[in-house]
């Protein structure tokens, strides 16, 4: 029987309206950067909407600070540390300029859908910066079409893909999944299905995990 490739498997549960999950992304890049390690990584975007009650075309963005936070200087106090985090990862967050806070199903669907395509981890760091660094509506079919484009993908495709049912209950099945997990709250990182970590981890703590998988997988190994 041939040997299978040891890998080391990433699903990352995300939403593209959570500053952290860009954090958190930024950081585990450094980490894998920094990781003396020839296992090859394979990594999955997985769904997960914050807001998943938000209405279809979305909500003006200081209604739904009021609601959320009691208003945009509760907010702007709670978005100082993230802006911090951001300022160290070189991501200049520009909450000031987000008009509209979307309903983030159709960016999910288009994630699943670049990830058929091999384009996944482009079109969710462009997704990240359209929203947080341009202030761009990215529940839009529109928007969305461009930003596919701008990674490669086929616009006239993904548009006739977005505006069909294909994807929604794939998509739908994989935020289940991580809710059955018990993920409350992302950036959530699982690795090789059994090892976790919760939030925007700092880099040292994405290595101690990578090299705690590798271990495991090297024993396995051995005693196979």
């Amino acid at each position: 029987m041939k040997d299978q490739v040891a890998v080391l498997n990433i699903d990352i549960y995300s939403d593209v309206v959570c500053p952290w999950c860009y954090v958190g992304k930024r950081r585990l890049e450094r980490a894998l950067k920094t990781w003396n390690s020839s296992l090859p990584v394979n990594i999955q975007w997985r769904p997960f909407q914050l807001n998943p009650t938000m209405p279809s075309d979305g909500m003006d963005r200081r209604a739904y600070l009021e609601a959320k936070f009691g208003g945009a200087a509760a907010a702007r106090s709670i978005y100082e540390q993230v802006t911090a985090a951001g300022t160290a990862e070189r991501i200049p967050f520009a909450f000031d300029r987000i008009v509209r806070t979307p309903n983030t199903f159709a960016a999910h669907r288009l994630i699943w859908w670049a990830g058929r395509h091999g384009k996944q981890d482009d079109t969710v760091e462009l997704l990240f910066r359209r929203y947080f660094l341009d202030g761009g509506e990215i529940g839009i079919t529109d928007v969305l079409a461009s930003i596919a484009a701008e990674v490669g993908l086929d616009r006239a495709a993904t548009e006739t893909f977005l505006q069909s049912p294909d994807g929604v209950e794939e998509v739908k099945k994989e935020e289940a999944a991580g809710r059955r997990l018990g993920i409350r709250g992302v950036p959530y990182f699982v690795f090789n299905g059994a090892d976790a970590l919760s939030g925007a981890q700092p880099p040292e703590q994405f290595v101690a995990t990578f090299r705690e998988v590798e271990r495991s997988l090297s024993v396995r190994k051995a005693g196979a």
